[in-house]
Protein backbone atom coordinates (compact mmCIF):
# COMPACT_ATOMS: atom_id res chain seq x y z
CA UNK A 1 0.00 0.00 0.00
CA UNK A 2 1.44 3.36 -1.04
CA UNK A 3 -0.35 5.58 1.47
CA UNK A 4 1.58 7.37 4.20
CA UNK A 5 0.58 9.03 7.46
CA UNK A 6 3.15 11.27 9.12
CA UNK A 7 2.52 12.36 12.71
CA UNK A 8 4.62 15.50 12.98
CA UNK A 9 5.76 17.36 16.08
CA UNK A 10 5.89 21.11 15.41
CA UNK A 11 7.67 22.03 18.64
CA UNK A 12 6.31 24.42 21.26
CA UNK A 13 5.78 27.49 19.11
CA UNK A 14 8.25 29.46 17.04
CA UNK A 15 9.68 28.16 13.77
CA UNK A 16 13.17 27.95 15.28
CA UNK A 17 12.00 24.90 17.25
CA UNK A 18 10.89 23.02 14.12
CA UNK A 19 13.35 20.23 13.32
CA UNK A 20 14.78 19.65 9.86
CA UNK A 21 13.08 16.24 9.77
CA UNK A 22 9.71 17.85 10.54
CA UNK A 23 10.21 20.55 7.88
CA UNK A 24 11.04 17.90 5.27
CA UNK A 25 7.96 15.88 6.23
CA UNK A 26 5.71 18.94 5.95
CA UNK A 27 7.09 19.68 2.48
CA UNK A 28 6.11 16.19 1.28
CA UNK A 29 2.54 16.18 2.59
CA UNK A 30 -0.59 16.31 0.43
CA UNK A 31 -2.99 16.96 3.32
CA UNK A 32 -2.70 18.57 6.77
CA UNK A 33 -4.87 17.40 9.67
CA UNK A 34 -4.91 18.83 13.17
CA UNK A 35 -6.21 21.18 15.80
CA UNK A 36 -6.70 24.63 14.28
CA UNK A 37 -3.85 26.55 15.99
CA UNK A 38 -1.35 23.85 14.93
CA UNK A 39 -2.54 23.77 11.33
CA UNK A 40 -2.36 27.57 11.25
CA UNK A 41 1.38 27.40 11.89
CA UNK A 42 2.14 25.69 8.59
CA UNK A 43 -0.83 26.11 6.20
CA UNK A 44 -2.55 29.28 5.00
CA UNK A 45 -6.18 29.73 6.11
CA UNK A 46 -7.48 29.42 2.54
CA UNK A 47 -5.43 26.34 1.64
CA UNK A 48 -7.83 23.55 0.55
CA UNK A 49 -5.47 20.87 1.90
CA UNK A 50 -6.12 21.76 5.54
CA UNK A 51 -8.57 19.72 7.62
CA UNK A 52 -9.16 21.26 11.06
CA UNK A 53 -10.97 19.71 14.04
CA UNK A 54 -11.46 20.40 17.74
CA UNK A 55 -8.80 19.40 20.24
CA UNK A 56 -11.10 16.79 21.82
CA UNK A 57 -11.68 14.94 18.55
CA UNK A 58 -8.39 13.06 18.37
CA UNK A 59 -9.88 9.64 17.64
CA UNK A 60 -12.14 10.85 14.83
CA UNK A 61 -9.30 12.95 13.39
CA UNK A 62 -6.98 9.95 13.35
CA UNK A 63 -9.56 7.72 11.68
CA UNK A 64 -10.28 10.24 8.94
CA UNK A 65 -6.58 10.75 8.24
CA UNK A 66 -5.98 6.98 8.10
CA UNK A 67 -8.85 6.51 5.66
CA UNK A 68 -7.36 9.18 3.41
CA UNK A 69 -3.89 7.63 3.64
CA UNK A 70 -5.41 4.25 2.76
CA UNK A 71 -6.50 5.79 -0.54
CA UNK A 72 -2.84 6.45 -1.38
CA UNK A 73 -2.44 9.99 -0.09
CA UNK A 74 0.48 11.38 1.96
CA UNK A 75 -1.15 12.86 5.05
CA UNK A 76 0.41 15.02 7.78
CA UNK A 77 -1.10 14.82 11.25
CA UNK A 78 0.10 17.87 13.17
CA UNK A 79 0.87 18.04 16.88
CA UNK A 80 2.30 20.79 19.02
CA UNK A 81 5.49 19.88 20.86
CA UNK A 82 6.26 16.19 20.45
CA UNK A 83 3.52 13.97 18.98
CA UNK A 84 4.24 11.21 21.49
CA UNK A 85 3.73 13.35 24.60
CA UNK A 86 -0.02 13.64 25.33
CA UNK A 87 -0.59 14.14 21.61
CA UNK A 88 -1.61 12.49 18.36
CA UNK A 89 0.89 9.63 17.97
CA UNK A 90 -0.87 7.52 20.58
CA UNK A 91 -4.30 8.33 19.10
CA UNK A 92 -3.14 7.18 15.66
CA UNK A 93 -1.68 3.95 17.04
CA UNK A 94 -4.93 3.26 18.92
CA UNK A 95 -7.00 3.62 15.77
CA UNK A 96 -4.64 1.40 13.76
CA UNK A 97 -4.99 -1.32 16.40
CA UNK A 98 -8.80 -1.03 16.39
CA UNK A 99 -9.27 -0.42 12.68
CA UNK A 100 -9.22 -2.51 9.51
CA UNK A 101 -6.24 -4.69 8.68
CA UNK A 102 -5.41 -2.46 5.71
CA UNK A 103 -4.35 0.36 8.04
CA UNK A 104 -1.52 -1.80 9.38
CA UNK A 105 -0.01 -1.90 5.90
CA UNK A 106 0.30 1.89 5.72
CA UNK A 107 3.64 3.64 6.13
CA UNK A 108 3.47 5.43 9.48
CA UNK A 109 6.15 7.99 10.36
CA UNK A 110 6.27 9.49 13.86
CA UNK A 111 8.34 12.67 13.52
CA UNK A 112 9.55 13.87 16.94
CA UNK A 113 9.49 17.47 18.07
CA UNK A 114 10.71 19.62 20.95
CA UNK A 115 8.20 19.16 23.76
CA UNK A 116 6.89 22.03 25.88
CA UNK A 117 8.51 20.58 28.99
CA UNK A 118 11.96 20.61 27.35
CA UNK A 119 11.53 24.17 26.10
CA UNK A 120 10.33 25.26 29.53
CA UNK A 121 13.18 23.48 31.32
CA UNK A 122 15.80 24.97 29.00
CA UNK A 123 14.40 28.47 29.55
CA UNK A 124 15.30 28.37 33.23
CA UNK A 125 18.22 25.93 33.46
CA UNK A 126 17.93 22.19 34.01
CA UNK A 127 15.12 21.41 36.47
CA UNK A 128 14.65 17.99 34.83
CA UNK A 129 18.33 17.12 35.18
CA UNK A 130 17.72 14.00 37.28
CA UNK A 131 14.90 11.44 37.22
CA UNK A 132 11.56 13.09 36.49
CA UNK A 133 7.96 12.27 35.62
CA UNK A 134 5.58 13.80 33.11
CA UNK A 135 1.91 13.92 34.07
CA UNK A 136 -1.26 15.49 32.72
CA UNK A 137 -3.68 16.99 35.22
CA UNK A 138 -6.57 16.57 32.79
CA UNK A 139 -9.13 14.03 33.97
CA UNK A 140 -10.78 13.70 30.56
CA UNK A 141 -9.16 10.30 30.00
CA UNK A 142 -8.44 9.13 33.55
CA UNK A 143 -9.99 9.63 36.99
CA UNK A 144 -8.78 12.37 39.30
CA UNK A 145 -8.07 9.84 42.04
CA UNK A 146 -5.48 8.20 39.78
CA UNK A 147 -3.88 11.57 39.04
CA UNK A 148 -3.53 12.30 42.76
CA UNK A 149 -2.06 8.85 43.40
CA UNK A 150 0.55 9.33 40.69
CA UNK A 151 1.42 12.84 41.88
CA UNK A 152 2.04 11.65 45.42
CA UNK A 153 3.97 8.58 44.28
CA UNK A 154 6.34 10.68 42.15
CA UNK A 155 6.79 13.30 44.85
CA UNK A 156 7.42 10.61 47.45
CA UNK A 157 10.05 9.03 45.21
CA UNK A 158 11.97 12.32 44.99
CA UNK A 159 11.22 12.98 41.32
CA UNK A 160 10.74 16.35 39.66
CA UNK A 161 7.51 16.58 37.67
CA UNK A 162 6.39 18.32 34.49
CA UNK A 163 2.64 18.93 34.66
CA UNK A 164 0.74 19.33 31.41
CA UNK A 165 -2.83 20.64 31.18
CA UNK A 166 -2.68 22.18 34.66
CA UNK A 167 -5.83 24.27 34.38
CA UNK A 168 -8.63 25.20 31.99
CA UNK A 169 -12.05 26.85 32.02
CA UNK A 170 -13.62 23.41 32.45
CA UNK A 171 -11.09 22.39 35.14
CA UNK A 172 -10.35 25.48 37.25
CA UNK A 173 -9.82 23.64 40.54
CA UNK A 174 -7.44 20.78 39.84
CA UNK A 175 -4.09 22.56 39.97
CA UNK A 176 -4.99 24.10 43.33
CA UNK A 177 -5.89 20.70 44.73
CA UNK A 178 -2.70 19.19 43.27
CA UNK A 179 -0.55 21.85 44.95
CA UNK A 180 -2.30 21.24 48.28
CA UNK A 181 -1.67 17.51 48.04
CA UNK A 182 1.99 18.05 47.15
CA UNK A 183 2.41 20.30 50.19
CA UNK A 184 1.55 17.26 52.30
CA UNK A 185 4.73 15.44 51.22
CA UNK A 186 7.19 18.06 49.94
CA UNK A 187 9.11 20.81 51.69
CA UNK A 188 7.47 24.27 51.46
CA UNK A 189 10.75 25.49 49.92
CA UNK A 190 10.45 23.11 46.94
CA UNK A 191 10.76 25.14 43.74
CA UNK A 192 7.81 25.44 41.36
CA UNK A 193 8.18 26.83 37.84
CA UNK A 194 5.26 28.32 35.92
CA UNK A 195 6.30 28.38 32.26
CA UNK A 196 3.74 30.23 30.18
CA UNK A 197 3.99 30.07 26.37
CA UNK A 198 7.34 28.29 26.54
CA UNK A 199 9.14 28.60 23.24
CA UNK A 200 7.08 31.54 22.00
CA UNK A 201 7.73 35.27 21.73
CA UNK A 202 5.55 36.00 24.78
CA UNK A 203 7.24 33.37 26.97
CA UNK A 204 7.05 34.05 30.71
CA UNK A 205 8.94 32.03 33.31
CA UNK A 206 8.06 32.48 36.99
CA UNK A 207 9.69 30.55 39.83
CA UNK A 208 8.27 30.45 43.34
CA UNK A 209 8.37 28.09 46.30
CA UNK A 210 5.68 25.47 46.75
CA UNK A 211 4.52 27.38 49.82
CA UNK A 212 3.77 30.45 47.67
CA UNK A 213 2.59 28.71 44.49
CA UNK A 214 -1.01 29.46 43.54
CA UNK A 215 -3.21 28.00 40.84
CA UNK A 216 -4.00 31.52 39.60
CA UNK A 217 -0.42 31.76 38.30
CA UNK A 218 -1.27 29.29 35.50
CA UNK A 219 -3.57 29.32 32.51
CA UNK A 220 -4.20 26.99 29.57
CA UNK A 221 -0.88 28.00 27.97
CA UNK A 222 1.19 27.18 31.08
CA UNK A 223 3.34 24.17 31.82
CA UNK A 224 4.16 23.68 35.50
CA UNK A 225 7.38 22.07 36.72
CA UNK A 226 7.49 20.85 40.32
CA UNK A 227 11.07 20.46 41.43
CA UNK A 228 12.27 17.69 43.68
CA UNK A 229 13.49 18.63 47.13
CA UNK A 230 17.01 18.58 45.65
CA UNK A 231 16.22 21.15 42.94
CA UNK A 232 18.32 24.27 43.44
CA UNK A 233 18.32 27.96 42.53
CA UNK A 234 21.63 29.56 41.54
CA UNK A 235 21.55 33.35 41.72
CA UNK A 236 23.58 35.29 39.12
CA UNK A 237 24.43 39.00 38.93
CA UNK A 238 22.37 40.87 36.32
CA UNK A 239 20.96 37.63 34.92
CA UNK A 240 18.04 35.34 35.64
CA UNK A 241 18.81 32.61 38.17
CA UNK A 242 19.54 29.08 37.04
CA UNK A 243 17.14 26.43 38.33
CA UNK A 244 18.54 22.91 38.19
CA UNK A 245 18.19 19.47 39.68
CA UNK A 246 21.53 17.77 40.36
CA UNK A 247 22.40 14.74 38.23
CA UNK A 248 23.09 12.64 41.31
CA UNK A 249 20.98 11.37 44.18
CA UNK A 250 21.72 12.64 47.72
CA UNK A 251 24.95 11.13 48.99
CA UNK A 252 26.14 10.15 45.50
CA UNK A 253 27.91 13.32 44.31
CA UNK A 254 30.78 12.00 42.13
CA UNK A 255 32.95 14.98 43.14
CA UNK A 256 32.63 14.29 46.86
CA UNK A 257 35.38 11.95 48.15
CA UNK A 258 33.14 10.12 50.62
CA UNK A 259 30.33 9.61 48.09
CA UNK A 260 28.93 6.09 47.92
CA UNK A 261 29.26 6.27 44.12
Amino acid sequence: MSGRLMVIGLGPGEARYLTTQAADALASADWFYGYGPYVDRVVAPDDPRRVVSDNREEGARAREALMLAARGECVAMLSGGDPGVFAMASAVCEQIERGPQAWRALTIDIVPGVSAMLAAAAACGAPLGHDFATLSLSDNLKPWALIERRLLACAGAGMAMALYNPISKARPWQLGVALERLREVLSPETLVIFARAAGRADEQITTVTLEKARAEQADMATLVIIGSEETRRVERPDQAPLIYTPRFAPGHDPETPDSKG
